[in-house]
């Protein structure tokens, strides 16, 4: 399994809490010290859609000027914002061997596990 995210991130925190006191074995991917891999990002959008990987509640798009957040229409231009301001990125994002899961919710994290859907 594997954990995108960014190392400071509360919620990423948590996820990485709850995963380490379940005993859940996982390698962390940080976007800023590790940079952001186009071809899978490109894999969640298409799995989850760009509405939901691009994190328009954060101060990173919040910062970000009008022009640019009025271009993102469309998965190719959600892309590009994300690649360049990875901290865009909802976090954390799971690639787990059967599931992939984006942000962190506690109960439904413990009914993965209870399923085996998170490992």
């Amino acid at each position: 399994m594997k954990v995108y995210g960014i190392k400071n991130c509360d919620t990423v925190k948590k996820a990485r809490k709850f995963l380490d006191e379940a005993g859940v074995e996982y390698s962390f991917h940080d976007y800023k010290k590790d940079g952001v891999d186009a071809d899978k990002l490109a894999k969640f959008v298409g799995e989850f859609g760009w509405e939901a990987v691009l994190n328009k509640r954060g101060t990173t798009w919040r910062r970000l000027d009008e022009a640019t957040q009025d271009g993102v229409t469309d998965a190719k231009s959600a892309l590009d914002v994300m690649i360049e301001n990875p901290s865009a990125i909802k976090r954390p994002i799971v690639e787990g061997a059967e599931k992939n899961f984006i942000g962190f919710d506690a109960v439904a994290w413990e009914m993965a596990l209870e399923l085996g859907e998170l490992k």
